[in-house]
């Protein structure tokens, strides 16, 4: 959806401003090439759901500053970094079942067959995961993050609308869908120890800790200063999103965010947007040069 924003040219010096510029125009003329350029558009996010996520991020922030943060921050003083590195390569393992099953799903063979080529290295040579052996330029086999989000997004169903859940943080409903699913895949298929409670509850803790703390710095420098912290972290999210869909759909090469963003992602605080260019300060100061600078 599309805001307009209408910028009231001034009245009082608009005739003389334009015979100013050019003493052949017609001031008449003028008024309405002012009246058009003085018309701003500003796009803001689909979020149906701004009023529930908007409290829910609340709550997410005070319970972030009160508790999770403060127990990453031990959990990251505490563990060893070599430590943690092998967990989180342990669980990034653990996922390369369900990436290759998605890639099954889209077609995409070559890449299914690399991602069970680098799961029976790792699993193997790497000590169960412990060591990202096939990353090593010898395999050359890097981890493709994939799952059923992905693979709902590839075949074109939309992201839906967006949501903010406490300690889960920004999804879709598309993804959180995928992310259940993703989640179902090793229990069903497996069952134990994937199916237990106790598995299960040491892999969220142990996740959720190690993502917050690798999440540390770039959460501060994205939302330290923003004008508003909700609206600036959802368009980085649907931003990273999008791009990582327009990526999967264009065989892993590069590309621009396509139908999923098809409105620029601006943050709502920083209006009137980037439309005041040398047209639109003409109308802040129409008695100015526009080719003098300010």
């Amino acid at each position: 959806p599309a805001e307009t924003i209408t910028a009231q040219p001034p009245a009082a010096a608009n005739d003389d401003a334009a015979e100013l510029r050019d003493p052949l125009a017609d001031p008449a003329e003028a008024r309405t090439a002012a009246a058009d350029r003085s018309t701003i558009v500003v796009q803001t996010e689909k979020d149906p759901l701004e009023g529930f996520n908007r409290a829910m991020f609340g709550i997410h922030q005070k319970l972030d500053k009160a508790a999770y943060r403060p127990v990453a921050m031990g959990y990251k003083q505490i563990v060893p970094k070599p430590v943690r590195s092998g967990v989180r390569n342990i669980f990034s393992n653990l996922s390369e079942p369900i990436a290759f099953v998605n890639f099954l799903l889209q077609l995409k063979f070559g890449k299914a067959m690399e991602t069970l080529a680098r799961f029976t290295i790792n699993s193997t040579i790497g000590v169960g995961g412990l060591f990202d052996v096939a990353k090593a330029r010898t395999f050359n086999l890097p981890h493709r993050r994939n799952g059923f989000g992905d693979t709902l997004a590839y075949y074109g169903v939309g992201p839906g609308p967006y949501l903010f859940l406490p300690m889960i943080g920004p999804t879709t409903l598309r993804d959180l869908l995928g992310t259940s699913a993703d989640g179902a895949l090793l229990p069903t298929t497996i069952g134990r120890p994937f199916n237990s409670w106790q598995y299960n509850l040491a892999q969220g803790v142990t996740q959720g800790l190690d993502k917050r703390v690798e999440a540390d710095e770039e959460l501060k420098s994205l939302l330290d200063g923003a004008v508003d912290p909700y609206a600036t972290l959802r368009s980085a999210f649907l931003q990273n999103r999008a791009g990582e869909v327009a990526e999967l759909r264009h065989g892993g090469k590069k590309a621009k965010p396509d139908a999923e963003l098809d409105d620029p992602l601006t943050d709502p605080s920083a209006r009137p947007g980037p439309a005041l260019d040398s047209d639109a300060r003409e109308l802040q100061d129409p008695l100015q040069d526009p080719a003098t600078p300010n």
